[in-house]
């Protein structure tokens, strides 16, 4: 499951994203998103996730000025420290409201919901329940010209997008092309080991040879094998893969 998290104030972010990986084991933080305008840039350059938690109060407006300018194709969880605005949310594509501080059992109670109403509208919903095992790909089947290899997650050391294409780089410095793209393979692999950066790139932590830091509290990371231009953390991921990094996600 990716999640988006629309919260302007870091601490509340990296809680929420904590609560969110004991409610559901296996679940991808697709974004931090801190103000309007940077939800609207992502929403026009990412796929749709498949839940938003959003706070109603953000540094530039308000979540419901957000929801005016914004088609979200998904169902959005609020978060927020007044009690106020139920019924506006509730409005939108809002299926509940949680007060802050939140509570973990409030949180899984809310992703419970969402499971039920898939159920309900669609049939199973691919909801993983709390607590449960998360399963990941172990390996991939690759076609290139009258040939059929495998590869294994573990040979991968990133997978990047170019020309309309995807592919995978092993450690060992073989390039194949993959019939999936990032969104998908962002949620097929663990997200203890690969982390999207930014719309090009996923990387595997064995793949980071150096780090430094750039504009805006930004990352480039050089990468083994190397890459002709090393990919930067986009800004609204940057603070999710320090949690990453340090093994917190």
């Amino acid at each position: 499951m990716r999640i988006l998290i629309v919260e302007d104030e870091l601490p509340a972010f990296n809680k929420l994203s904590k609560l969110v990986l004991e409610s559901i084991p296996g679940a991808q933080i697709a974004g931090h998103i801190d103000s309007i305008a940077a939800a609207r840039e992502w929403f026009a350059g990412n796929a749709m996730p498949d839940v938003v938690l959003m706070d109603i109060h953000l540094a530039d407006g308000s979540a419901f000025d957000l929801v005016k300018l914004v088609k979200i194709e998904c169902p959005v969880i609020y978060t927020t420290a007044y009690d106020e605005y139920a019924m506006e949310a509730f409005k939108t594509s809002g299926i509940d409201y949680l007060l802050k501080p939140v509570k973990q059992e409030e949180l899984a109670r809310a992703f419970q919901k969402l499971s039920q109403f898939r159920n309900f509208f669609s049939g199973p919903a691919e909801v993983p329940q709390a607590g449960g095992p998360a399963e990941y790909k172990k390996r991939f089947v690759i076609r290139f010209g009258e040939h059929i290899k495998t590869v294994g997650a573990e040979e991968i050391a990133y997978c990047f997008s170019e020309n309309k294409a995807t592919y995978a780089r092993t450690h060992e410095g073989r390039t194949y092309p993959m019939d999936h793209n990032l969104d998908a393979l962002e949620s097929m692999l663990d997200p203890e080991v690969f982390f999207r950066v930014n719309r090009q790139y996923l990387i595997c932590l064995k793949a980071i040879d150096e780090m430094k830091t750039y504009s805006k509290a930004r990352v480039i990371v050089s990468l083994k094998p190397p890459v002709k231009e090393a990919p930067v953390v986009s800004s609204e991921r940057a603070a999710q893969f320090k949690l990453w990094l340090a093994g917190e996600l």
